[in-house]
């Protein structure tokens, strides 16, 4: 008998906070890939459930960003960050926000940084849900800043390099208003760590996800 899929298992954690009264879908680069044809190497589940809910839950949870509603639950030998629906405000040094609110899903969709990274799915009812354009853009291999680009990148400046990095391994343009902001705030990625650049430019320069042609 074959071991259960990432995929499965992480069906199945929304599965289970669903049964529980809780909203929970596939959120981010998962939902992307997998609307791409791609497997994707990780998936995360965005629920409105509380870390201590996501506690009773499942038997071995890790609170890596508790404060934050952050969770690791390992399930099936495969670590899935499981995060509550939250809203961030009052960022400071360009990278953390100050403030960080429980919130909704359409609220936790905006804060994200681009559209084709903001779509919703439930693996159970396989309904998407796209509160910022991400499916429309997804479609015209469009890389864009959710809400105003200027401000997404002001709150972390490393999606500067986050944007090019997903333009070039995905084979996407980036959206004018998007390319001129990142132009304009370029300067800004040297407040960002040498380990945190370093890190986007090896992935950069990695080659592209199987399937995809530049």
């Amino acid at each position: 008998m074959s071991e259960p899929s990432p995929r499965s298992i992480a069906a199945g954690i929304v599965r289970r906070l669903q049964k529980a009264g809780h909203p929970a879908f596939w959120v981010g680069g998962c939902v992307r890939d997998f609307l791409l044809g791609q497997e994707p190497q990780d998936y995360d589940i965005a629920t409105s459930a509380r870390p201590e809910q996501i506690e009773k839950l499942f038997k071995r949870t890790l609170p890596i960003g508790r404060k934050f509603g952050v969770m690791i639950v390992r399930e099936g030998g495969h670590p899935f960050q499981v995060a509550t629906f939250r809203a961030e405000a009052d960022y400071h040094d360009g990278r953390h926000p100050g403030r960080v609110t429980f919130a909704t899903a359409e609220a936790d969709a905006q804060r994200r940084d681009f559209t084709v990274n903001g779509l919703f799915y439930d693996p159970v009812t396989e309904k998407i849900h796209d509160w910022v354009g991400g499916e429309k853009d997804l479609r015209a291999r469009v890389i864009r800043a959710i809400g105003l680009p200027e401000e997404r990148f002001a709150e972390d400046h490393l999606r500067l390099l986050r944007a090019v990095r997903f333009a070039a391994q995905l084979g996407f343009e980036i959206e004018p208003k998007t390319f001129a902001a990142i132009q304009a705030l370029a300067p800004k990625i040297r407040l960002i760590s040498a380990e945190r650049i370093r890190e986007e430019l090896i992935k950069l320069f990695a080659p592209p996800p199987c399937g995809v042609t530049p």
